[in-house]
């Protein structure tokens, strides 16, 4: 089964709870006003890889606590979310997926396998970085499994990593204001 990526980052500690292994999901339909991950927006940009391998390589990365799923809409590819969702649960690890979709809308198969949704699309209008890992008020999490609860609101804050690759290009991922970051790097706000 083929996947379509846009990024992967095997150790990140910005994207949920603990050291995580991290798949930004290549195509979004909803195009939320004011996101800062159009890139991730093409259905047909990205690189197509194949989900046994993606779930072998987290399988064999050492001291992460669990997966995060974001992209992108990871429910726009939702036979390769269920597949590395399931595996990924089977192994023991925990697994935080964000959607722009609500809860109520999702299939149940797939929701089965994830300890921490979070759901709703990006509201500029309600832009809101108060609590951890999301950009707007309007954002829902629902605690799926016991794996986590409330406690992650006073035991997480928003914070971004720096990630400079081989190429010399710069990742910067995580959550914050990212505009005012940009301006204050003096780099470009191109999306």
């Amino acid at each position: 089964m083929k996947i379509r990526v846009y990024k992967i980052l095997k150790k990140t500690k910005v994207e949920g709870p603990g050291l995580r292994y991290c798949i930004w999901f290549q195509g979004c339909s909803r195009h939320c006003e004011g996101c800062w991950a159009k890139a991730t927006w093409p259905h047909d940009s990205g690189e197509e890889l194949e989900a046994e391998s993606i779930l072998n390589d987290i399988l064999s990365t050492p001291d992460i606590e669990g997966v995060t799923f974001l992209g992108g809409e990871p429910f726009e590819q939702p036979q390769a979310l269920e597949f590395l969702a399931a595996g990924v649960k089977k192994a023991g690890l925990s697994v935080l997926c964000f959607t722009g979709g609500k809860r109520e809308e999702l299939p149940a198969q797939i929701l089965q396998h994830i300890d921490l949704l979070i759901d709703g699309e990006f509201n500029e209008k309600e832009k809101d970085f108060s609590r951890p890992w999301v950009g707007s008020k309007n954002q829902r999490y629902h605690f799926l499994t016991d794996r986590y609860d409330e406690t992650i609101f006073t035991k997480y804050k928003n914070k971004v990593e720096v990630n400079i690759q081989k190429n010399g290009v710069i990742f910067i991922n995580g959550m914050g204001d990212f505009e005012k970051l940009a301006a204050k790097l003096e780099m470009p706000t191109k999306h």
